[in-house]
């Protein structure tokens, strides 16, 4: 661990930094403490991706707008927790494998430590219809959260009619079922033929191509190294916690389409296979992670607290987090190398406009699992115009959930 400690920060991304960066490169207790207060807030899954950018390129300008984009695209792409795969991919454009760990970290911290407390409630009471209830009103500000960021976002990526119609066809797709993965790799393809003509080739630009060193990919093999360590010292230690670690591992690896890709995974192995629990805790599980700030993956906490207590929340959270988080680095380094292919600028764009069709299905799936009612209708319209006038996102959490615990 000693040599995992020296050696990690030595990459810096430095020529990455020069070119895609717009302002002086931020510390890493500066992006933990960023991080942190957006994750305090961070409701509504991937409709978060629309705050992190207003943050790290309009306000921060740590990211140039192009390169903030292509992360959305490569954060789509691969496994994990879109707006948690995305704060890494800010930490790590910002200040390296060091600052990927502490964006991640600070953005994940505040829900991993309102679930540790929910949870050990659950425990105690088994009855968390008071908690529930304050929290319940919460849903719709999530609504013009996310609805607020589906427009922002589609105002963005959105740029002409052919857009449109495939960022509309893929929020269908998902929204009557569709597989999140088929949908982001068929969007990849078609923009390939779409954007033909509104994407055209730039003049080619003189950059000297080296090999790929072993050393642009030395952050995700210390990584994984440390990840690999921490499950040898789960079997070591506890043979429930190596189990919940592998377990959380392999659903983190095939959890592609965002975070909601892993709930049918983590549902299928903690009840079917395990049968560490019945189903019905399990949907307790899930509505906690539905009230509280963070992916939906949170899950995982809520489990491992119940079949190891803190030890069991804390292993189980990293071993749902690291892989995806060990994926980006690695994944990164390779990107940069055929980013100026135009055949893969115009998937990139597909991608990207895919990503505005999940915005749009989740909004509607959020939508529609509220019984909306003349006051909840004023509420969200409210929190809605809050934010439409740049209101911070805090105050509006903060406001909305102080009126909704009175009212709903």
């Amino acid at each position: 661990m000693v040599s995992f400690a020296r050696s990690l920060p030595q990459f810096s991304l430095s020529a990455m930094n020069d070119s895609q960066t717009s302002s002086p490169r931020p510390s890493v207790p500066l992006l933990f403490g960023r991080f942190l207060r957006l994750g305090l807030t961070a409701f509504g899954g991937p409709a978060m991706v629309a705050y992190i950018r207003e943050m790290a390129v309009q306000k921060e300008h740590w990211l140039k707008q192009d390169n903030f984009k292509q992360g959305v695209a490569i954060c789509q792409t691969i496994p994990g927790a879109t707006a948690m795969q995305v704060a890494a991919y800010v930490g790590l454009r910002a200040n390296g494998p060091w600052g990927a760990i502490a964006a991640y970290a600070g953005f994940g911290l505040p829900a991993f430590a309102l679930m540790v407390a929910l949870s050990a409630l659950y425990m105690r009471h088994h009855d968390l219809a008071a908690v529930i209830s304050i929290f319940a009103g919460l849903k719709v500000i999530v609504v013009a959260m996310v609805a607020h960021a589906t427009m922002r976002f589609g105002r963005s990526a959105l740029r002409d009619g052919r857009d449109l119609a495939l960022g509309l066809a893929v929020a269908g797709l998902l929204f009557a079922g569709g597989n999140p993965l088929m949908a982001i790799l068929a969007a990849g393809l078609l923009g390939m033929v779409l954007f033909a003509y509104s994407i055209q080739a730039n003049p080619p630009q003189v950059q000297p191509q080296s090999p790929l060193a072993l050393r642009a990919l030395a952050p995700a093999l210390l990584l994984g190294l440390a990840l690999g360590l921490g499950i040898l010292a789960c079997f070591l230690w506890d043979q429930r916690l190596f189990e919940l670690a592998i377990m959380m591992a392999r659903v983190d690896l095939f959890a592609f389409g965002g975070g909601y890709g892993s709930v049918p995974l983590m549902f299928n192995e903690v009840v079917t296979v395990k049968q560490w629990m019945a189903s019905q805790t399990f949907m307790d599980g899930i509505a906690l992670g539905q009230v509280t700030p963070g992916p939906i993956v949170i899950t995982a906490t809520f489990v491992g607290f119940l079949q190891g207590g803190l030890a069991g929340a804390l292993v189980a959270t990293l071993a749902i987090f690291a892989p995806s988080l060990i994926i980006l680095t690695a994944v990164v380094p390779t990107f940069d190398r055929f980013r100026h292919n135009i055949l893969f600028q115009r998937a990139m764009h597909g991608i990207l406009v895919s990503f505005a069709g999940l915005l749009l299905s989740v909004t509607l799936r959020f939508a529609l699992a509220i019984p909306w009612e003349p006051y909840r209708i004023a509420l969200v319209a409210l929190a809605f115009l809050a934010l439409w006038r740049k209101v911070d996102i805090l105050w509006v959490v903060l406001a909305g959930t102080a009126i909704s615990s009175l009212l709903l």
